[in-house]
């Protein structure tokens, strides 16, 4: 019996070091978020750790919306002898600086959402974006726009024949923001519709809150306004507290209606599409992007191509994994 108790004390504890070892030999993958309250990112961060939790050890950090916060916590995951890092810049043009302490200290990035500019990436061998078309969700929001518009006999409140719009921004200066705002306008236009823009660009920095209160000004100012585009659901969620709490966009059958066009697909934004309250979004895959980059980030920390076993595909740069865009809405939903 002392032989059998001991036998088993023995194999216990070889057990426990085989689980031990394997769990140090995971990678250990530094994350860079460049703002944790960000709804859509957080779909990004959770689908990281759905997908990483069993291959990959995995630290996040978030930047709070600070390069230079951001810069700092680089550093220390470079100090702490990290496999690879995953970065969502706060702002792209500083990725350079990155690249360059990650290209001193032989450790891979994958950088996010967020793109680098080509000729950053492809200063370092080591570093891939994974990312989406930015002028496709822009694209997208003007051929729902168009789907939605029809021959404007709901939406044309003034019967001129012209959309006076207004377009709420990410950032003034963030190329998926400038992209989108172009690009929806463009395509809209391209299919047919008189656009005139009612306000000048509201520059909300992706943040519902902002956007709110920037509707709710318009609207006490008698804005004339028939249509709403917003580079992200956070904001066209803000849009929408605003009108609903005006009266219009309550989902009652006899309410007013000022379609907001959004993008993201988050699951607020879908549930306010269900209820009638917002007219579309586009889908922006965070549970994909989140997949494509445990699948990238654990071949580079392990020493192999960036794609070797997926069946990802660099874009014409060589250096860009692209997750696509979809568009989204009450026809979505139904299906």
């Amino acid at each position: 019996m002392k032989k059998l108790i001991f036998g088993l004390i023995v194999l216990a504890m070889v057990l426990s070091m085989t689980v031990v070892g394997f769990a140090a030999d995971k990678p250990k993958i530094g994350v860079l978020i460049y703002k944790y309250d960000d709804t859509y990112i957080s779909t990004v961060r959770n689908a990281i750790d759905k997908y990483g939790a069993d291959v990959l050890d995995i630290t996040m950090q978030d930047g709070k919306g600070d390069q230079a916060t951001q810069n700092d916590q680089v550093d220390v995951f470079l100090a702490k002898g990290v496999d690879a890092l995953v970065v969502n810049m706060v702002d792209a043009a500083a990725a350079q600086g990155v690249v360059d302490k990650a290209k001193d200290a032989d450790i891979p990035v994958v950088f996010f959402n967020r793109e680098p500019a080509a000729d950053v990436l492809k200063s370092y061998e080591k570093a891939v974006f994974i990312g989406t078309n930015a002028a496709d969700a822009g694209i997208m929001q003007g051929e729902l726009i168009a789907k939605i518009w029809g021959d404007g006999s709901v939406y044309d409140l003034n019967k001129d024949g012209v959309i006076q719009y207004l377009m709420f921004q990410g950032e003034p200066d963030n190329p998926e923001a400038i992209a989108r705002t172009e690009y929806s306008v463009s395509k809209a236009k391209e299919l047919g519709l008189d656009m005139e823009l009612a306000n000048e660009i509201i520059v909300c920095n992706w943040d519902t809150a902002c956007a709110q209160s920037s509707m709710e000004a318009l609207i006490n100012k008698g804005a004339n306004v028939e249509l709403v585009i917003a580079n992200n659901d956070g904001m066209a969620e803000g849009v929408i507290n605003a009108l609903v709490a005006d009266g219009n966009n309550t989902g009652e059958e006899d309410a007013q209606v000022i379609p907001v066009v959004g993008v993201d697909a988050t699951d607020a934004a879908i549930e306010l599409i269900t209820k009638g309250k917002m007219a579309a979004t586009v889908k922006q895959d965070g549970d994909a992007m989140g997949k494509a980059i445990v699948d990238i980030v654990l071949n580079v920390a392990t020493g192999k191509a960036p794609l070797d076993g997926t069946e990802y595909e660099f874009d014409d740069s060589g250096v860009a994994v692209r997750i696509p865009y979809a568009p989204f809405d009450i026809e979505s939903v139904e299906k």
